[in-house]
């Protein structure tokens, strides 16, 4: 059984910090759990463009606010309660009006030391 605490990641090797986002990562490849299960805090003001080509994600708003605008496709907002899935490899833009809480799920799991590249997407490491 794993069991581990918001207190213990912060400032830990499992979070990660950028000008655009903090990702604490609960749940890492190494974990044998066949996902990683990461809390991401999107900075307020932030514009990025992601692209999961090597992963599936799936994402829930614990709060703030922003949104999410699917390359050629739709805009939807992002508040607390709503979760959205990119089963599709969806190239998408996420912005966040106010810093938004989100939990994420990815699979394949992540290491942990990933870095979106020049195309918003993180390799299999």
């Amino acid at each position: 059984m794993i069991v581990r605490h918001l207190h213990e990641i912060k400032g830990s090797e499992r979070e990660v910090e950028t000008d655009q986002f903090i990702s604490r990562r609960f749940i890492l490849k190494s974990d044998g759990m066949g996902f990683s299960f990461h809390e991401t805090i999107i900075k307020a003001g932030t514009d990025m463009f992601i692209w999961y080509a090597n992963h599936f994600e799936s994402v829930y708003c614990i709060e703030g606010k922003g949104e999410i605008e699917v390359v050629g496709g739709e805009t939807y907002p992002i508040e607390p309660g709503m979760l959205y899935g990119l089963d599709g490899h969806e190239k998408h833009y996420l912005r966040a009006e106010q810093d938004l809480r989100l939990m994420c799920v990815f699979n394949p799991p992540l290491t942990g030391r990933e870095v979106h590249d020049e195309h918003g997407t993180y390799p299999i490491l």
